[in-house]
C-alpha cells in the first residue's frame, strides 16, 4: 500500500508504531527516526511529507525492479533512466528524480545513510522492510543532493527463520522473460540478530521489431518544399550513402531538394551519372520512398540484465547500552544496450582520398572538408555495449544510549559508511578508422588487374583498398569486418563517510520534551576512469573506433559537515491547540572544491484537534557539483537541434553573420544549417566543466511545503492528506544541450561561444563542425504543485476486508529561465508538455539523459485491496494525464514537425491520458508455510503514445514514463521455514 504519512500509517509506518506499543500496559512508546529528521519521536505523522511503500507492497508487486516500483510514484516525473531506455541506457541502472528535477537532486539512502551508486535495482528486494520517500527539500538534514527529496530504503532486521522465493514473468508477446529467486535467513536472540540472503534476477531483452509501435523509425516531418507527412525512416546515415553533391556534378541532379545523393542498390558507385539518385528525406510525389535509414528494428525496448546480490545485516549487544552493527551488500549486474550498425563518414573521422581508385567524385572527403559524406556499416552488425557493474556498500559502527544529569535519555552512534562501484564496459560493432582510412587512401589499378593501396611508386603492403561508396561490396565488407575490434573502458568510484550522531532530550516543557540532535561527518569521494585507446576522443569528437568515444576522468573532493536540529513542543492540550510544535535545523558544509554553505530548516506542526494536523516547512536547499560535473571527461554525443539562429534565406548581406555564434557563416547570400534541414544529428562532445574550461558552482534555492493530514476518529481506518509545495533553484547545474549552447551564445552569453566550431571555408562553410556541451550553471527552475493522498481500510465484512488507497500529484507549474535578469532570458513552461528531442526546451531540461522531457499536469496511483482468510487480491491503476507536444506560442514552440517553413511554426499535437491497470491475486497455504502470487501488469495491453522518431531517441516514444512491454504476466512462490 502506498500513501503519504499519516496516510501511509495504515500499512506502512503504522506497523512501526504498533510494534512499539507491545508490552505491559503503560509502557513508554519507543521512539524512532522518520525520514526527513534526525529527531527521534513517537509520532509517525510529522511536519515531513513522507510516502511509504511497505513490505507487503514490495512482496506483491509484479514490477521487475525496485526502481520500477519507486518510479511509478506520482511524485516521480520527468526524464528517468530505467531498463526500457536503450539509447542513453543499458547499464541496468534506474534513476529516481522527484519533482522532475532529475536524479542528481534526489538523494538515495539505505537506513538513512548515503548509498553511493544511488541505483535502487542494486538493493536486494528481500532485504527491504519498507521504502520511505520524502517529497520535500532536506539539505539541512542530509546535505548536498537532497533538493527535491530523499528515497530511504529501510532494511529488515530482527528476522527469525528462513524463506525461499522464486518468481517468473513473461509478456503477452512471449518475450521479456524474467526469472529470479531469493533466499533469506535470520536468527535473533536477546544479545543480537543476524540476517543474510542471496538473490538472483535475469531479464531478457526485447528488440523493437517485436512491437508494432517501435518496429520502424516512424517520422512525421515537413520541410521548406514539402508538406507534413508521416513515413518510415529516421537517419540520413544510410547504407547507400548520404553524399553532398559536388559542384562539378550538380547538373546531373537538377532540383534535388536535399542537395544529397545516394547510391542505387546494386550499382557499383563508380559512375556518378548512372549509379546515384537524389537522396529523399521523405517520400516524393512519384511514390519513391524516403532514403532515411530505418534504424529502429534492432534497437531494444527492454535491455537485458542479469543481477546477483548478497547481503548481511546484523547487530550485537556488547553491553546493555552499547551495540555493534554491520550491514554489507554486494551486487553484480550485467546489462547491455544495442543500437543500429555504426555510422561512418567524414564528420566521424573517415578520410576518403580524391585519388582513391573507387572515388568517382574526384574530391577528398574528410573532417576538415565538412559533412560531405555519411553511411551505415551494416556489415559490422549492430553496435552494442556490455556493461558489468560491481556494487558494494558497507555500513558499520557502534550505537548506544545514556542518561544525562536531568534523566533525559540520549542516543549516540559512531559509524563508518563505505561504498564503491566498478563498471567495466565492452563496446562492440565499431570500425577501426585508422585501418579504414588507409584502405580509402590513394589507390590504383595495377598491371595485374588488382587494385592496390598507395601509388605505383609506393605500394602500401598489407593494405586492401575498399570502395567506401559501395559498402555492400563483398571485398569491402570483408575488410570492414577485419578492422573491427572491441573497446574496453573502466570506471571506479568510491565514497567514505565517517560520522558521529547524538540525539536526545534537553529539558521537559509543559507541552513535552525538547529534543536536540547533533552530528558531524567527514565525507570523501573519488572517481577514476580510463577508456580504450581506440575510444579516446579527439578535439572533433571522433576516435579510432568511430563512435562511443570517451576519455579518462579522475578527481575527488571532501566535505566536512556539522548539523543541529531542535524540536520544541510549544503548546499542548489547549482549545484548538491540541499540539503545537516547532522544529529548527541547520547544517554547515565545507567543500574543498568551492567553500562552505549553511542550510536551514523551519518546520511547524499544529494540531487544532487530535484528528487534524496542519504542517508547514520552509528550508534552504543546495547541491554541490559532483566529481562528474567538474572533472567529467569528454564523451561523444549526437544531439539534434531544431533551429540555427544564423540561418538566412535572403540574397543580400546575412545580418546574422557578425554574431559570435555565427563565426564562419558566409557574410552574403542564403545560409541553411544542414543538420536542421535534414533532421540529422550533430557531431558533439559532452563533458564536465573543467574539460570545457567552463565555470561551475553550486546551485541553491528554497523548498516550501504546507500540508494537512486528517485522521478522523469517527471513521476508523481513514486518512487523507494534501500538501501544497513549491521549490525554486538558482544556478541550476546541468549538462547544457547543443541547442542551448547555440541560443545562449547568439543571445550574448559569450562564455558559450568558444564551444561552437563551424567550418570556416569550403563546401560546408558555416556548418557546425563540432560542438561542446559542457556541464555548468544554467538559469533558474521554479516548480510547484499539490500532492493528495487517501487511504481507507474499511470495516471487516463477512466476505473479507477491503482497503482503498490513492496518491496523486498535480503539477501547477514548471518554469525554467535560461538567463534570469538578462535581456536574453527565455522562460520555458514545461508543465503539461512533452519536450521533444532536439528542441531548445529539451536541451535545457534538468536531467534529460534520454534527450526528452515529459511533465504531465497530473499523475496518480490508486489501489483497491481485498483480503479474506488466506486469499487476497489487489487492483492497481496508474494514471498519466494528457499532454501537448509543440505550442502555438513562438517562445514555447518545439517544432515537432520540423522547421524551414512558416507553416511548420506553431504546430502541436495533443495526446490523451494513459491509464494502466494491474491485477494481483495471492493465496497463503498455511499448512505448508507457502504463499502463491500471480498477477498481470498492464491488463489492457495499453500501448505508449506515438511521438515519432524525429522527436525521440527511443522506440518512437518516451520510455521514462510509459510502458513498452505491454501486457505482462508474473507469478511468485514463497516458502517460509
Amino acid at each position: 500500500m502506498y500513501g503519504i504519512a499519516g496516510a501511509s500509517a495504515v500499512l506502512g509506518a503504522g506497523a512501526i508504531q504498533a510494534s512499539a506499543q507491545d508490552g505491559s500496559e503503560g509502557q513508554k512508546l519507543e521512539t524512532i527516526t522518520v525520514t526527513g529528521s534526525n529527531i527521534r519521536r513517537v509520532d509517525i505523522e510529522t511536519s515531513n511529507p513522507v510516502v511509504t511503500i511497505d513490505r507487503a507492497a514490495i512482496e506483491k508487486t509484479g514490477k521487475l525492479t525496485l526502481g520500477d516500483l519507486v518510479q511509478s510514484l506520482p511524485a516521480v516525473t520527468g526524464p528517468n533512466v530505467n531498463p526500457q531506455v536503450n539509447n542513453s541506457g543499458g547499464s541496468g541502472f534506474s534513476s529516481i528524480g522527484l519533482r522532475g528535477l532529475g536524479s542528481p537532486r534526489t538523494l538515495v539512502l539505505i537506513n538513512g545513510h548515503r548509498f553511493l551508486s544511488g541505483d535502487p535495482n542494486a538493493i536486494p528486494a528481500n532485504m527491504v522492510e519498507r521504502i520511505e520517500v520524502l517529497t520535500d527539500g532536506a539539505s539541512s538534514v542530509y546535505g548536498s543532493d537532497a533538493i527535491a527529496g530523499v528515497v530511504n530504503f529501510i532494511l529488515r532486521s530482527d528476522y527469525q527463520g528462513a524463506e525461499f522465493t522464486v518468481d517468473y514473468g513473461i509478456s503477452d508477446h512471449d518475450d521479456g522473460t524474467s526469472k529470479g529467486y531469493s533466499f533469506t535467513f535470520g536468527q535473533s536472540s536477546e544479545k543480537g540478530s543476524i540476517m543474510a540472503g542471496i538473490n538472483y534476477k535475469k531479464i531478457d531483452g526485447i528488440e523493437s521489431s517485436h512491437r508494432k509501435f517501435s518496429k520502424d523509425a516512424t517520422s512525421r516531418l515537413g520541410s521548406a518544399h514539402s508538406p507534413i507527412s508521416t513515413f518510415t525512416g529516421g537517419s540520413p546515415s544510410a547504407p547507400y550513402g548520404w553524399i553532398k553533391i559536388p559542384d562539378a556534378f550538380a547538373n546531373l541532379f537538377p532540383g534535388c531538394e536535399s542537395g544529397r545523393i545516394a547510391r542505387n542498390p546494386g550499382a557499383s558507385g563508380m559512375n556518378v551519372a548512372t549509379d546515384y539518385h537524389c537522396f529523399l528525406n521523405s517520400p516524393d510525389e512519384a511514390g519513391n520512398p524516403s532514403d532515411l535509414y530505418n534504424y529502429a528494428s534492432v534497437n531494444l525496448i527492454m535491455t537485458p540484465q542479469e543481477r546477483t546480490g548478497l547481503f548481511l545485516n546484523g547487530n550485537y549487544k556488547l553491553t546493555d547500552n552499547v551495540e555493534a552493527y554491520l550491514s554489507v551488500m554486494h551486487n553484480k549486474t550485467s546489462a547491455s544496450f544495442q543500437l543500429a550498425p555504426a555510422v561512418y563518414g567524414a564528420v566521424y573521422g573517415a578520410v576518403i582520398s580524391a585519388d582513391s581508385y573507387y572515388n568517382p567524385f574526384g574530391i577528398e572527403f574528410s573532417p576538415s572538408a565538412g559533412d560531405l559524406f555519411r553511411a551505415r556499416l551494416e556489415s559490422l552488425g549492430n553496435r552494442a555495449a556490455q556493461n558489468g557493474t560491481a556494487n558494494d556498500q558497507v555500513s558499520a559502527g557502534f550505537k548506544g544510549s545514556f542518561s544525562i544529569w536531568n534523566e533525559q535519555q540520549w542516543n549516540w552512534e559512531l559509524g563508518l559508511d563505505y561504498g564503491h562501484v566498478h563498471l567495466s564496459t565492452l563496446t562492440l560493432g565499431l570500425p577501426g578508422l585508422d585501418a579504414l582510412n588507409q584502405a580509402t587512401g590513394p589507390s590504383f589499378l595495377g598491371d595485374d588487374g588488382i587494385v592496390h593501396c598507395g601509388t605505383p611508386d609506393n605500394v602500401i603492403p598489407g593494405c586492401t583498398p575498399i570502395n567506401a561508396f559501395n559498402l555492400q561490396d563483398p571485398n569491402t565488407a570483408a575488410v570492414l569486418r577485419a578492422t573491427s575490434k572491441a573497446g574496453v573502458s573502466q570506471l571506479f568510484s568510491k565514497e567514505t563517510v565517517k560520522r558521529l550522531d547524538l540525539n536526545g532530550g534537553v529539558i521537559d516543557l509543559p507541552a513535552g520534551t525538547m529534543q536536540l540532535a547533533l552530528g558531524y561527518n567527514y565525507r570523501t569521494e573519488y572517481t577514476h576512469s580510463n577508456a580504450d585507446t581506440g575510444l579516446l576522443i579527439d578535439f572533433n569528437g571522433n576516435c579510432t573506433l568511430g563512435s562511443q568515444c570517451a576519455s579518462a576522468l579522475q578527481g575527488g573532493f571532501n566535505v566536512k559537515e556539522a548539523y543541529a536540529e531542535l524540536f520544541v513542543p510549544i503548546l499542548k492540550d489547549l482549545p484548538f491547540l491540541y499540539a503545537l510544535n516547532l522544529t529548527v535545523g541547520d547544517r554547515w558544509s565545507k567543500f574543498n572544491t568551492f567553500g562552505s554553505t549553511n542550510n536551514t530548516k523551519f518546520a511547524l506542526e499544529w494540531r487544532p484537534i487530535e484528528d487534524l494536523l496542519l504542517r508547514g516547512t520552509v528550508s534552504k536547499v543546495f547541491r554541490a557539483p559532483t566529481i562528474g560535473n567538474i572533472f567529467g571527461g569528454a564523451a561523444s554525443s549526437a544531439p539534434r537541434i531544431s533551429r540555427d539562429p544564423c540561418d538566412y534565406s535572403g540574397s543580400g548581406a546575412n545580418p546574422n553573420a557578425g554574431n559570435p555564434a555565427c563565426v564562419g557563416v558566409p557574410a552574403k547570400g542564403p545560409f541553411q544549417n544542414e543538420a536542421v534541414a535534414n533532421g540529422s544529428q550533430l557531431n558533439a562532445i559532452a563533458s564536465g566543466a573543467a574539460f570545457a574550461n567552463f565555470p561551475i558552482g553550486p546551485e541553491k534555492g528554497k523548498s516550501f511545503d504546507f500540508g494537512i493530514v486528517y485522521d478522523p476518529h469517527w471513521l476508523e481506518g481513514l486518512s487523507v492528506s494534501a500538501d501544497v509545495w513549491r521549490l525554486y533553484l538558482n544556478e541550476n547545474i546541468t549538462g547544457v544541450g547543443a541547442q542551448s549552447v547555440i541560443d545562449l551564445c547568439y543571445a550574448g552569453q559569450l562564455q558559450y561561444c568558444p564551444l561552437i566550431r563551424r567550418y570556416q571555408s569550403g563546401a560546408s562553410q558555416g556548418q557546425i563542425q563540432s560542438l561542446t556541451q559542457p556541464t555548468g550553471n544554467l538559469g533558474r527552475v521554479d516548480v510547484g504543485g499539490v500532492d493528495f493522498a487517501l487511504n481507507y481500510r474499511l470495516p471487516e465484512f463477512s466476505f473479507g476486508r477491503f482497503n482503498i488507497g490513492l496518491n496523486a500529484t498535480y503539477l501547477k507549474n514548471y518554469d525554467l529561465q535560461t538567463a534570469p535578469g538578462l535581456e536574453s532570458n527565455t522562460i520555458y513552461h514545461y508543465a503539461g508538455h512533452f519536450m521533444n528531442f532536439g528542441s531548445p526546451q529539451a536541451a535545457a531540461c534538468p536531467g534529460a539523459g534520454g534527450g526528452v522531457c515529459l511533465f504531465p499536469r497530473w499523475r496518480a496511483q490508486s489501489q483497491v485491496g481485498w483480503q479474506f482468510g488466506p486469499f487476497d487480491a489487489s487492483w492497481s491503476m496508474r494514471y498519466i494525464h494528457r499532454f501537448r507536444m509543440g505550442s502555438e506560442s513562438p517562445s514555447q514552440d518545439t517544432h515537432p514537425w520540423g522547421t524551414g517553413n512558416p507553416s511548420l511554426d506553431g504546430q502541436f499535437r495533443d495526446y490523451g491520458s494513459t491509464i494502466y491497470h494491474d491485477l494481483q491475486f495471492g493465496y497463503n497455504l498455511e499448512a505448508l508455510n507457502t504463499r502463491f502470487d500471480i498477477g498481470v501488469n498492464n491488463v489492457g495491453d495499453k500501448q505508449p503514445p506515438l511521438l515519432y522518431a524525429n522527436n525521440t531517441l527511443n522506440a518512437n516514444t518516451d520510455p521514462s514514463d510509459f510502458d513498452l512491454m505491454g501486457r505482462y504476466y508474473f507469478g511468485r512462490v514463497t516458502v517460509k521455514f
